[in-house]
């Protein structure tokens, strides 16, 4: 079967399973009818799960340290990480299974193993999630990250869609000619690069945009949507999977057409996904403990997707910041509180840092050129929104450039606090 005929049908498959106005229950239906195949074939083809029970609730939760420490035993053909880290070094390649890593710039580096009939679905997946009217318009897509991937290379067999990778680690100065010069119709990147594109570049204009790989505030899509002039839309993918993608009216919808995820409830109403890839074969991973925050949306997408709807992807569980109050007991602060606190003191607030130090501590970083008035204002807005839980941490504000330009992941909100388990 060639490359082009699987990704034909993914991509006409994805559409026909998210298509507006199938029903909650109708998608339900088909989910759990898919997942619980998947839990009775694919399951048991890997070391870690051969003799576990077809039953979800019966599997045990993983995360990335499981999964990294005994990754042979959950391929098929028991690739061990070092077998993985080697071939990264030599093309990525074990007996035609194609091998990936996660950028690692917000800890430690994850590995992926994916077949090419995998690959080629991820890509008909994707392109109906995003491009969808690819095969009428041809299409210029420029992907911005640290890291490049095999599923970069797929598009090739494509004659509608170009693709150019530009690699974040060399720096956008070195590249941004070449960005220019290819006039991509479609840029993803990490939002503080879309940011950066948007205050220096004045040749670019796509017609669609999607931020990735970090967290999307609000200072950042404000700036980005006001050049463009078009609506920004978010691509939520981790070595893990593909897991929600931004609909043509605006809203993020779970890819729960590939993935049957279990919501745990957090603080302040946000949740962290246990995900399981019902879709994937040769890797195979079930109840996955992700890192993330997301706040759901209670209300229907006018698209009519039966997918669910995200208000947001708020940051990651690391980051929220832990403050002891004066009984002694622990109290979660999450990012959003956070970051709200600071960027609603002031409308000439457009970029900050806040960090929880090893100590407790809180440290407020804020551009030399803000006033001083709205660098107060945020410090006691800080101060206030804190004191309204019982905690009255000591907070310090600091003046310093802060630079969007950078080869690590952006993170606004950031706890250096270590501390053993979760909030």
């Amino acid at each position: 079967m060639s490359g082009r005929f699987q990704t034909a049908v993914a991509f006409s498959g994805t559409l026909w399973t998210c298509r507006s106005g199938r029903s909650r229950q109708a998608f339900e239906t088909w989910q759990k009818r898919r997942l619980d195949t998947w839990l009775r074939q694919s399951l048991p083809k890997v070391d870690f799960y051969r003799d576990a029970p077809p039953r979800l609730d019966q599997l045990p939760v993983i995360d990335k340290a499981i999964v990294m420490s005994r990754f042979e035993t959950f391929n098929r053909e028991r690739i061990t990480t070092e077998d993985g880290w080697r071939a990264l070094e030599t093309g990525g390649e074990i007996n035609g299974i194609n091998i990936g890593a996660s950028t690692g710039t917000s800890g430690n580096r994850g590995l992926y193993a994916i077949t090419a009939a995998e690959r080629f679905r991820w890509l008909g997946t994707i392109l109906a999630k995003t491009l969808p009217g690819f095969l009428w318009h041809r299409e210029r897509v420029a992907i911005i990250l640290p890291q490049s991937s095999s599923l970069y290379e797929s598009p090739a067999s494509l004659r509608q869609l170009q693709l150019r990778f530009f690699d974040l680690r060399h720096g956008i100065a070195a590249w941004l000619d070449d960005l220019e010069t290819f006039d991509p119709t479609t840029i993803v990147a990490p939002p503080r690069v879309l940011r950066h594109l948007a205050e220096t570049s004045n040749r670019l204009a796509p017609r669609k945009l999607y931020a990735g790989a970090e967290t999307l505030d609000p200072v950042d899509r404000v700036v980005i949507e006001q050049r463009f002039g078009l609506t920004l839309g978010q691509i939520y993918m981790a070595t893990e999977g593909l897991f929600a993608v931004t609909c043509a009216q605006g809203r993020l919808h779970l890819a729960e057409d590939a993935n049957y995820f279990e919501l745990e409830p957090v603080a302040n109403g946000l949740v962290t996904p246990l995900v399981t890839g019902f879709r994937r074969d040769f890797q195979i991973m079930a109840r996955y403990r992700m890192n993330d925050l997301l706040r759901l949306s209670s209300d229907p997408c006018t698209c009519g997707s039966p997918l669910q709807a995200v208000d947001e992807v708020v940051g990651r569980m690391d980051d929220i910041f832990v403050f002891a109050n004066a009984a002694g007991v622990e109290v979660p602060v999450t990012p959003d509180i956070l970051r709200n606190a600071v960027l609603d003191a002031s409308r000439e607030i457009s970029d900050f840092r806040l960090v929880q130090e090893d100590d407790g501590s809180v440290t407020l970083l804020l551009p030399p050129d803000l006033p001083d008035t709205s660098a107060e204002a945020a410090r006691m807005a800080l101060g206030k929104t804190l004191s309204t839980q019982g905690l009255t941490p000591a907070i310090s504000l600091h003046r310093e450039r802060l630079p969007l330009e950078r080869p690590r992941k952006l993170r606004r909100v950031e706890c250096r606090l270590k501390r053993q388990g979760r909030p």
